[in-house]
Formats: structure tokens, sequence, C-alpha cells
């Protein structure tokens, strides 16, 4: 089933000014149910092997039809402070679907009980744990959406800086870039957006870095990094949200770096409208297809 943009869009505006003032814990709870509603559409599509990982759970989504070599590494968002894999298992089993790959999320550890770094330590675990079983770099797309986009960027940036090969490609999805806000977005969609607001975005900022960490710093929003030599990128956003300009510059960022970029801009669509049962989701997710079967 696939719902009218517009509908959506109209919905999310209503519930906007709750979902702002939701405590930790009724918002993770509304991201767990919000994953049991949406993953029942691909329950037939896919099949599911959790897996414990000692200091987190992690799961392997798969497309039940053809499947290709290739794994996709995928970090679900939640502003590093939400996420579990029932809410990862809706993107994840999108990109199982588009790609053909073998998808793993996991569960990385959330702020505020474990601020910065811990997240990105996760990420770099199950990069090692996907060598361990066999991948090489150039086997692995890495995939991520709003925090998650922030954690594969940073991801890739961790593997620069130890002389590590960078996988073969990152699809990101509405990825936050600039924990700054410096972004002419932030002021211009305020009105558009109908999910994200800046109160959201100081708020989870704060509980995973502090409220006094210096947000230039490229370890907190890779926008500002040193950004050559990573990986073909595609990046994904709506006309109508906030960190719309996060991703804007990102790509222009790449770009001047001497890197490869790709930016997608789709027009009325909000914060990882992917996620939703929609014609332009359904467009989004075959492009991200198609993108890494060329640069496979």
């Amino acid at each position: 089933m696939e719902l009218h943009a517009k509908t959506v869009r109209s919905q999310l505006n209503f519930f906007k000014p709750f979902v702002a003032n939701c405590s930790l814990e009724v918002t993770r709870k509304g991201q767990d149910k919000l994953g049991e509603l949406m993953t029942a559409l691909h329950k037939h599509e896919v099949m599911v092997k959790e897996h414990d990982f000692g200091r987190f759970q992690g799961a392997w989504i798969m497309p039940k039809d053809e499947r290709r070599n290739g794994v996709v590494l995928y970090l679900h968002g939640g502003g590093y402070t939400c996420g579990q894999l029932g809410y990862a298992r809706i993107l994840a089993s999108k990109l199982a679907l588009c790609t053909g790959f073998d998808v793993l999320s996991f569960e990385y550890r959330l702020a505020p009980e474990n601020p910065y770094p811990a997240a990105v330590e996760d990420a770099l675990d199950m990069w090692d744990y996907l060598m361990y079983m066999g991948y090489g770099a150039r086997d692995i797309v890495v995939a991520g959406d709003s925090a998650g986009g922030n954690l594969a960027l940073e991801l890739c940036l961790k593997l620069k800086e130890q002389g590590r090969a960078q996988p073969r490609a990152l699809l990101l999805f509405s990825p936050w870039t600039d924990m700054t806000a410096s972004g002419k977005s932030y002021k211009s969609c305020k009105a558009l957006d109908p999910m994200l607001t800046y109160e959201y975005i100081e708020a989870v900022r704060a509980a995973y870095t502090g409220p006094d960490a210096d947000w230039a710093k490229p370890c907190y929003s890779p926008l500002f990094a040193d950004l050559r030599g990573l990986p073909p990128t595609l990046v994904q956003v709506g006309t109508n949200e906030i960190l719309r300009s996060d991703s804007e510059r990102l790509v222009e960022a790449i770009h001047r770096a001497g890197g490869y970029a790709v930016l997608e801009v789709y027009a009325e669509c909000w914060h990882v409208f992917q996620q939703m049962p929609i014609h332009r989701a359904v467009a989004a997710m075959e492009s991200a297809g198609r993108f890494v079967q060329r640069m496979m």
C-alpha cells in the first residue's frame, strides 16, 4: 500500500508539536511502534536473522528472492539517542530489496547513556566484524540516515585516519553533517519541515556531545572534515527539511575535495521520507539501488 505524500506530510505536521516535547522514553517507544508498522509491509519479501554481538544486538536482513554478492552495513538514525532493531528494519528491508544485498544493522550504543565516541567505536567494531567474516572493503556499501548518515561519514573518516581501505560506496539519506546548524535551511525550512525542529537538534546534540562541545570539530560535523579519499557517495534529501543544507553543502565539499558525489533533492519531501510508503520513497530507493549497481 502506498500513500499520497501530501497526506503523510499533513499527518506528520499534526504530530510534530507532540513529538518535539516527548520524553526520550516516549520517543524511543514511538520509533519502535513505527518500525513494527512499516516493516510489516515487507515481511514476506525479506528474511531476518538476529545476532548477539555481546555489547549490542544486530540483525541480518536478507532478500528472499534474488541475492547479489555484497553487503550493506546500515547505520540507523535517531539523533544518536534513539533507534532499535525494529526501527532500523524499515530502511534495512528497503535497502536489501533495492540492492539485492544482505544488510547488517545493529543497535549501536545511544546517548545520553553512552555519548560520543561510543557509537563510532561500535560502527568500527562492526566494520571489523565484516572483515573477520571475509568481506573486503570493496564488497561493502555503507548506508545511513540522519544521525546514521553522520555516523557513516565518521566511520569512513576513522578508516581513513587508520590508513585502511574505504567501502565501495556511501548511501546517505538526509544526513546530519553540520552540528553547528549553520546552514540556511535551518531558517528557510523552519515552517516547512513536518518533523524536525531546531530545539530537537539542540537537545540530541547536547545529549551526544555534551552541552559545551565545539560542534565545528570534524569528529562531530563531518562537513568540516578533510573529505579527500571518501568513496563514491549518493545523498538524498527532501526540499522541506531543515537539514537540507547539510546535504547540499556536503556534496559541494566532496566535489571541492576531488571526490564523486551525487545529490538528489526530492520535491515536497521531509526528513528520511524513504521510510514511508509513498511513490517518491519508492523512486528514491530504486535510484539508490541503481547507484549501488553502477558502483559495484
